[in-house]
């Protein structure tokens, strides 16, 4: 779309791409949350358990059928063999890993062999939570954390249930079970799902419709030709790249927490009393970050906490910075073989180590709160929310939406359709850091010196 001034751009939004994404957004959506509404409703029946998890395989193979066509054979061989290497390992000590090694050839084999590159990356989320779900099982039996051992319709019922399948969220084994025992309907449980989809279809437009034009239309700051000539333009673009990518990820982050919920999990008790408090992601501490710590935490909240469960502590024995390259390395592979997507998540490693170890010399030299994470009220820091304290934070912050900025980058807006489907390669990666002159890598490379220098 050209520049237009705000006024005709409110205009002509309104009925070209606001009404006509929300409506193709519900058209393509609803079967899945009737899904998700028929397994919440089937668990609350007296049914021997054993039909509950049938029944809440069956919802998730059709919601998989509804958007994926026959390709979602491939996602339900991926939990088949799942299955049977789970039942294999069964005498076995290292199941998670027996798990993870299946998980991962199988995903590795099907995108450079068996199936085309645009039919597998559109199957790659879901793909992606199997695996996540069937490495977290094996993992938790090894650790003596999994309960009793699982039955085959269990494992199945839990790696392919309706309100997780699609869209995610990865959860653990127990409270998939806690939800096939059908918590009781209640209003709470009601507004939490409407609330979630209302957030879901609400970023979903401002991803499609707002933020892409956010600086030629809604705040003109550039024009068409200075597009091309000024620095400045270049990274108001970047921006405006990232932040369209980061409100699609809203959208299937608030989406999930949506699905989920409708189908009885992302509870929890306290007091005798059930609070329906699943959160997928923070909005707000990503585009207002702390530190990227804090945005790689917050993007995906299960997600970075499987990560960090399942793979950091595992590889903490090698030192923290094997640990943390392992652990972008292990969701570089989960997220296919992709050079932009890997590339961006090895420079977010290098990232937020590089910028932890500079803000760790910062706190222990100034003797305050300006560690990546945000301290407890009863740290041992002298400074604790002083006005200077406020400004390095302040300042930091804005050196982590400078990352965000440069980072995002990669997923162009204007990108043509055939190369988002097939994966960014990397010419196209190169060429767009170029356009930036590597600054984001520049000045990751500057942070790890000064912190060296600070020793």
């Amino acid at each position: 779309m050209a520049a237009l001034p705000p006024r005709e751009f409110a205009a002509q939004v309104l009925p070209g791409c606001v009404v006509p994404t929300a409506r193709q957004g519900l058209a393509q959506l609803w079967p899945l949350l009737l899904l998700c509404l028929g397994a919440r409703l089937l668990h609350r029946l007296p049914l021997p358990r054993g039909g509950k998890h049938a029944g809440a395989a069956a919802g998730g193979l059709l919601a998989l059928h509804h958007f994926f066509g026959a390709q979602a054979l491939w996602v339900a061989l991926l939990s088949g063999l799942c299955v049977l290497t789970l039942l294999l390992s069964r005498a076995r000590a290292h199941r998670g890993l027996c798990l993870a090694l299946a998980a991962l050839s199988y995903l590795l084999m099907g995108e450079l062999h068996m199936v085309d590159t645009v039919t597998w990356h559109k199957m790659r989320g879901a793909q992606m939570v199997v695996a996540m779900k069937a490495v977290s099982l094996g993992f938790d039996l090894d650790r003596g954390t999994g309960g009793a051992e699982p039955s085959p319709a269990q494992v199945l019922g839990y790696l392919c249930s309706p309100g997780s399948v699609v869209f995610g969220p990865w959860e653990p084994f127990g409270p998939y079970l806690r939800a096939v025992e059908g918590p009781p309907l209640s209003a709470a449980w009601a507004r939490k799902g409407l609330r979630s989809l209302g957030l879901a279809l609400l970023c979903l437009l401002v991803s499609t419709c707002l933020a892409p034009f956010l600086f030629s239309s809604l705040l003109p700051l550039y024009g068409a030709r200075a597009l091309r000539r000024s620095v400045l333009a270049r990274w108001l673009r970047a921006y405006e790249s990232a932040l369209s990518f980061h409100f699609s990820n809203y959208f299937v982050a608030f989406l999930s927490e949506a699905t989920a919920t409708l189908a009885g999990s992302g509870h929890s008790e306290r007091h005798e009393h059930l609070h329906w408090d699943l959160a997928v992601s923070r909005p707000l501490r990503v585009e207002l970050p702390r530190s990227m710590a804090e945005v790689v935490t917050n993007w995906n909240l299960p997600m970075s906490r499987w990560l960090h469960t399942y793979v950091f502590q595992t590889a903490r024995c090698l030192g923290t910075f094997a640990a943390v390259l392992g652990t972008y390395a292990a969701s570089a592979l989960l997220h296919g073989l992709s050079f932009h997507l890997a590339a961006v998540l090895l420079s977010l490693g290098l990232i937020t180590y590089a910028e932890h170890a500079l803000r760790q010399r910062l706190a222990a030299i100034f003797d305050a709160c300006v560690l990546s994470k945000r301290c407890p009220p009863r740290c041992s820091h002298r400074h604790k929310d002083t006005l200077w304290v406020r400004a390095l934070n302040g300042a930091l912050g804005a050196l982590a939406l400078f990352h965000l900025s440069y980072l995002g980058a990669l997923f162009d807006v204007e990108a043509e359709d055939a190369v988002e489907e097939q994966g960014y390669g990397m010419a196209y990666t190169v060429r767009k850091w170029s356009e930036l002159n590597w600054a984001s890598h520049w000045v990751t490379l500057g942070c790890w010196v000064l912190a060296r220098l600070l020793r």
